[in-house]
């Protein structure tokens, strides 16, 4: 066998179906009607894909073909013509929608505003007239740096609406990566706040857009949304008011159409070294993947509620907040804060207090939840609840087993679903009607998605063998390019096999099992190559979070002369656990008897928390840096808590 394969060694033998009574209600009840869709979806996507695009979206002019193909470049609805922002707004006005609730917003501070598909549709066409008499047209591109509030997606919206292409700079970032940003997009229009909530404290954003556009010609304005109401500096000339432009605008606008593979957004990944990647995104494609995934894998009714915890600087955001919920005249609730204020119970509160019915959030969040403990949940009633599903990175089995049992009451079912920023839309992914789940699984392929597990060589490796997950045919919500670097985006994405020019490498290693489930195992980046195996760091940690004292871990190498690669292990207990160094060794033993001796860990490290991205994400390379050499000197502006990496570095 390669020796690049991966080591899959972790088995999970739990299934869980859908109840009867879910599955009556289903928008997909059947596994043998998934397998004549998806099957066509894959033999002859040229009709599947022609068929979803005239049912699902809104044409001003018919495209005249599916799909353009030459690898890496594809072209989808070559020749058709829309406008997203009619397809998620105008589409539902004289309709039984139009004064349904689009959004729902809960503010940190408690304050709450219900705004209607009608009202949605008011705002934005204001926003649009203000965007173009400032001058922007269509292709110019806006940069949006807000906090979770519902004018953040007005903007999005209105961006889309007159063709302009936005950046959705994540709320947490510093003055320096918005520069950085900014400068590589040329934007010509920032759009922010004076602040937003974070945990009772004013996160103040139009303070680090003025250090950002110091850096930045290519700004000509800003506008910026009063939503704290703490000082700002406004420029005369270049900033405006977002009420004052808003109240001098005519009430209706006329969306233009746009070709299929019109620019809808650049959405920037934060590598941990480098330039960022702007990762560009287009119409038709984009939408009616998100669209057509958002109706089947959340099985999304009238009158749901739905709640997903992103923020909309992330690509869940744009997908699964605005673009494939709008576009289904779906009710989505925005929250503004942190999970855990003012008390751990937030979340709970919020569901009980709106009546929320979907919640999608991420492993992170969920472990979080579980190191708080049971308390904070089983105050609240959450039977609102239908469906709960999980997003961000792969997800421990023990972690779904308690978002199972303690937040959807063994009644919910879970979609665990595998995605990324340059896919766009969900790919590998449970259905609720009708799919089994297994805790940790992301299960089954989505529609027009071929996913394979593969060798160095391209080969695809046997059932339940480790190896390199690809895609193998081009989907419609599939990224176009990179930002002004397509060189970059033919290196990162598709020279990994030099005999399959065609596959899409996503960067994650993966296994199949006898069922055709996949299991994501980690990025091929974090793999541990440890005395000749090379093991998935998701493994390791899923073996940790088994154990009943671990709420969260994160697994991370550092160079060894024997082994290659030591495995060091830095674990957060509940809040019932006690820390000791029997404790530690029991941890190793334990990993060794759910995994195997390979994997147990040279090093147990306990912490108070765990170094993490806003969105909830482990800086694993932090850590790395950490266990190697004792102290972080690596970029940290991306960070939600500075202090907890002061605080590992002075611990052992």
């Amino acid at each position: 066998m390669d020796s690049q394969n991966i080591t899959s060694v972790s088995q999970e033998k739990r299934t869980f179906s859908p109840s009867a009574a879910f599955k009556r209600q289903a928008n997909l009840q059947t596994l043998s009607k998934y397998q004549r869709l998806y099957s066509e979806s894959i033999n002859t996507p040229d009709k599947f894909w022609a068929k979803q695009a005239n049912e699902q979206l809104v044409w001003r002019k018919p495209f005249r073909q599916v799909l353009q193909w030459k690898p890496p470049h594809a072209k989808w609805f070559v020749g058709g013509k829309l406008n997203v922002s009619e397809n998620c707004l105008d589409h539902h006005l004289g309709t039984a929608r139009e004064n349904k609730a689009a959004l729902i917003f809960e503010g940190e501070p408690g304050d709450v505003r219900t705004i209607t598909y009608r009202q949605l549709h008011f705002h934005v066409c204001r926003m649009a007239h203000f965007m173009e008499n400032l001058g922007i047209k269509a292709g110019d591109r806006v940069a949006i740096y807000m906090p979770m509030i519902p004018e953040a997606v007005i903007a999005m919206l209105a961006c889309a609406r007159v063709g302009a292409v936005h950046t959705v700079i994540f709320g947490g970032f510093s003055a320096e990566a918005i520069k950085d940003r900014i400068n590589d997009c040329h934007a010509k229009l920032v759009i922010t706040a004076d602040g937003g909530w974070r945990r009772g404290k004013i996160i103040e954003l139009k303070a680090n857009v003025d250090k950002a556009i110091a850096g930045a010609p290519c700004v000509h304005s800003v506008m910026v949304v009063k939503r704290c109401g703490n000082p700002v500096t406004m420029v005369e000339g270049r900033d405006v008011w977002w009420k004052e432009a808003w109240e001098g605008a005519p009430n209706c606008h006329d969306a233009k159409a746009f070709d299929s593979e019109h620019p809808l957004f650049i959405l920037y990944t934060s590598g941990s070294t480098g330039k960022p990647k702007g990762v560009l995104h287009t119409s038709a494609g984009y939408l009616l993947g998100a669209k057509l995934s958002s109706h089947y894998v959340f099985d999304l009714k009238e009158n749901d509620r739905y709640f997903c915890s992103a923020d909309i600087g992330w690509i869940t955001g744009h997908s699964y907040v605005v673009y494939g919920l709008l576009s289904n005249g779906s009710t989505v609730f925005l929250y503004e804060g942190a999970p855990n204020h003012p008390e751990p119970d937030r979340f709970w509160q919020m569901i009980d207090r709106h009546g929320l019915t979907i919640l999608y959030t991420a492993p992170t969040a969920i472990r979080a939840f579980m190191r708080w403990g049971d308390n904070y949940v089983l105050r609240h009633r959450l039977d609102s609840l239908r469906l709960l599903g999980s997003v961000g990175e792969p997800i421990n089995p023990e972690a779904w087993m308690w978002y199972h049992k303690m937040i959807g009451k063994k009644k919910c079912p879970i979609v665990d679903t595998w995605w990324q920023t340059e896919t766009g839309s969900i790919m590998v992914t449970p259905l609720p009607g009708f799919t089994p789940t297994k805790p940790g699984s992301a299960t089954l392929p989505f529609f027009g998605v071929k996913p394979m597990v593969v060798d160095s060589d391209g080969n695809e490796v046997p059932r339940n063998s480790g190896g390199k997950f690809v895609i193998t045919q081009p989907w419609p919500s599939m990224l176009r390019t990179l930002w002004g670097d397509d060189e970059r985006y033919k290196k990162a994405y598709y020279s990994e096999f030099a005999r399959h020019p065609h596959y899409y490498f996503t960067g994650d290693g993966a296994r199949q099992d006898k069922d055709g489930y996949f299991w994501i195992i980690g990025r091929i980046d974090d793999v541990l190559n440890v005395s000749g195996h090379r093991i998935g760091t998701v493994e390791v940690e899923s073996a940790l979070v088994s154990h009943p004292a671990v709420a969260e871990a994160a697994a991370v190498g550092r160079p060894d002369e024997l082994k290659g690669q030591s495995l060091v292990v830095f674990v957060t207990l509940k809040s019932t656990a006690v820390a000791s160094e029997e404790l530690k060794e029991a941890l190793r033993a334990h990993v060794g008897k759910e995994i195997g001796s390979l994997a147990k860990p040279d090093q147990v490290r306990f912490a108070a928390s765990l170094p993490k991205t806003r969105s909830g994400k482990i800086m694993r390379r932090l850590l790395k840096e950490l266990a190697t050499n004792g102290e972080v000197k690596g970029d940290t502006t991306t960070l939600d808590d500075l202090s907890v990496i002061a605080t590992l570095q002075t611990e052992e």
